[in-house]
């Protein structure tokens, strides 16, 4: 299952047990990928972009839940003077309004989700070609994934996502 994971791992551990030269030339260091996207100028871009949208659809959704709103009142109020098949009718078209408001809103919160998914995914993939730069740069062994459910502990002092923040923003200038 974990399969890489493990084997850089075990490398790590029993080059420390070994106390082979390798394990002394040993560079380790992890990036903390979610904060790196959340925080450099590109992620703080893309959630300002998203932000927009996600106001911009709340206020469609106050607007259309008005416009559903005012015409259930005026059918409550009209619906006693109605005869039973125009009482009918004018159900029917405010069941089917209130579903093609539902579903305008599921889709709208998809397109959302998925153009920030999107965003997300090509700064994490800009992102790995800074992480590669800096590694080859400044000798590291391993550079690692602070969330991957493989690391159990890793001190702070090996954590390098501000200075992959810094060269992702300077490579983008």
């Amino acid at each position: 299952m974990y399969g890489k994971k493990w084997l850089i791992v075990l490398g790590i551990v029993l080059g420390g047990w070994l106390g082979s030269a390798w394990a002394t030339d040993l560079k380790v260091a992890y990036v903390d990928i979610q904060r790196a996207v959340n925080e450099c100028n590109a992620g703080k871009d893309a959630k300002k972009t998203i932000t927009k949208e996600v106001e911009k659809f709340q206020r469609q959704i106050a607007d259309k839940q008005k416009e559903l709103q005012t015409m259930k009142e005026s059918l409550e109020k009209q619906a006693p003077m109605l005869t039973p098949d125009a009482r009918a009718t004018r159900e029917k078209d405010y069941q089917g309004k209130l579903r093609e408001f539902q579903r305008w809103g599921e889709d709208t919160q998809n397109e959302i989700n998925q153009k920030r998914m999107e965003l997300e995914r090509n700064i994490s993939i800009a992102l790995q070609k800074v992480i590669q730069k800096v590694g080859a740069d400044d000798g590291y062994s391993f550079i690692l994934e602070k969330n991957e459910s493989i690391v159990l502990y890793i001190s702070k002092a090996l954590d390098i996502t501000d200075r992959v923040i810094k060269a992702y923003d300077a490579q983008k200038k």
